[in-house]
């Protein structure tokens, strides 16, 4: 199973991104898929999270800028991200929780990070 994410890059303050994140291999079932953000010299966060059903929940300081969606048939993920401030400057990863079988435990995948730079 791999998760692949894209859609990173450079963008001035009050700018627009929308990151993508695609699983693919041997995947029987997706849970939760979410978005995780690591800025220098800091703790990995939660930014936002979705469940198979679409109910969705984002850290305090991307409520009204952000908004998470996905798709289960193509089992991809996505962070619209508006308004962006240099504090939301970060590697974003992409985490989905999958079941590669019936009778096998979930287990949490991460995408490879993707780079967001916001200039003031």
């Amino acid at each position: 199973v791999q998760l692949q994410a894209s859609g990173g890059g450079l963008v001035q303050a009050g700018g627009s991104l929308r990151l993508s994140c695609a699983a693919s291999g041997s995947i029987f079932s997706i849970n939760d898929m979410g978005w995780y953000r690591q800025a220098p010299g800091k703790q990995r966060e939660l930014v936002a999270v979705v469940t198979r059903g679409g109910s969705n929940s984002y850290t305090d300081s991307v409520k009204g800028r952000f908004t998470i969606s996905r798709d289960n048939a193509k089992n991809t993920v996505a962070l619209q991200m508006n308004s962006l401030k240099p504090e939301d400057t970060a590697v974003y990863y992409c985490k989905a929780a999958i079941r590669r079988g019936p009778a096998l435990p979930w287990r949490d995948y991460w995408g490879q990070g993707t780079q967001v730079t916001v200039s003031s």
